[in-house]
């Protein structure tokens, strides 16, 4: 892995978020060592739709749980209608329970050099 672009180092680690969990921009960005670049995270994300194997990038959101990357599925509610169908709640663009279903990538994973 350490020969991979940063956008493959996320999209590796997005592939890991299990189903009916999030995790947030920051929090990738501080598990690859790159605290403070959540901003090219989200580039990342907003690429991620070209990307195979798939990337579930609708499990990514803002560090309080807002869908902030919403506008980048084509149709306003689908990032959340994708959520929903894996048993998340969403209200007003903001995931109800956020810190319960918040998935920690520097607790659940080792990063694989």
């Amino acid at each position: 892995m350490e020969n991979d672009s940063f956008y493959d180092r996320v999209y590796w680690v997005v592939r890991q978020i299990p189903a009916g969990r999030v995790t947030s921009y920051g929090a990738i960005a501080e598990f690859l060592g790159t605290k403070g670049s959540s901003r090219m995270v989200g580039y990342a994300m907003g690429n991620s739709f070209k990307i195979f194997p798939p990337v579930p990038a609708h499990r990514v959101v803002n560090r309080i749980g807002l869908l902030t990357g919403k506008h980048r599925f084509g149709s306003p509610n689908l990032m959340q209608e994708m959520l929903e169908s894996e048993g998340i709640t969403v209200d007003d663009d903001q995931i109800k329970n956020f810190k319960e279903l918040f998935w920690n990538p520097a607790e659940e994973l080792d990063l694989p050099l």
